[in-house]
């Protein structure tokens, strides 16, 4: 659906190209507006299959050329004198590092993992109606770690207590390990909006951090 709310659009996400088109990292459309109009970014946008390249002006025209155009997954935003459609994709001018980025093991990345889906009875909850479950608990030298943890609803985490699974007589959906690629970024990849994102990240993105 067409975001109507121009705080969701400005939050939705942008991916990062250097200036050899590597993809770098995930931003939310409001930073990419910004360098877009300072100059220090471009539009890369995928056209009848090949990539065509906009600054801040151009983007604007052709954005005004397809307002009455609009497709279901397309995110705009509207100033006083036009409306712009937010890039999917934009290439830094100048940057050409490709920084080093590590899985980080916390409490989202671990809800992502899982699609905040509790590993024992299946229930899809909102964060703050999960918890974390150690399945061999610390009690008996289970580790904080991803082979370890599993996203739980509290009325699961309650009912398995201290106990393993198989002495709660409670069965593990699927096991948990350490993900080969970044969670959140996977979950935005099974979004429609963000398909064009998968001409540019190779084997899934490997461990390219998201927001």
């Amino acid at each position: 659906m067409i975001s109507a709310d121009p705080s969701i659009a400005l939050g939705s996400s942008v991916l990062v190209l250097n200036r050899h088109y590597a993809a770098v990292h995930v931003i939310a459309a409001r930073r990419a507006i910004s360098l877009l109009y300072r100059d220090y970014a471009e539009v890369i946008h995928i056209e009848d299959g090949q990539y065509a390249n906009y600054d801040f002006e151009s983007w604007r025209i052709l954005s005004e050329l397809r307002q009455f155009d609009k497709q279901h997954d397309d995110d705009w935003i509207r100033s006083v004198h036009f409306e712009l459609q937010i890039p999917r994709v934009i290439r830094l001018m100048t940057f050409d590092r490709v920084p080093r980025t590590a899985l980080r093991f916390n409490r989202r990345n671990l809800f992502a993992r899982d699609g905040h889906c509790c590993q024992y009875c299946g229930r899809t909850l909102p964060s703050h109606q999960m918890s974390l479950d150690h399945v061999i608990p610390r009690s008996r030298g289970g580790e904080t770690s991803w082979e370890n943890i599993v996203c739980s609803c509290v009325a699961c985490n309650t009912k398995k207590g201290g106990r393993t699974p198989q002495e709660a007589r409670m069965k593990l959906i699927s096991q948990p390990k350490r993900p080969q690629q970044h969670p959140l970024l996977a979950a935005k990849l099974r979004q429609e909006k963000y398909a064009v994102w998968k001409s540019f990240l190779g084997n899934g993105g490997g461990m390219l951090d998201a927001r």
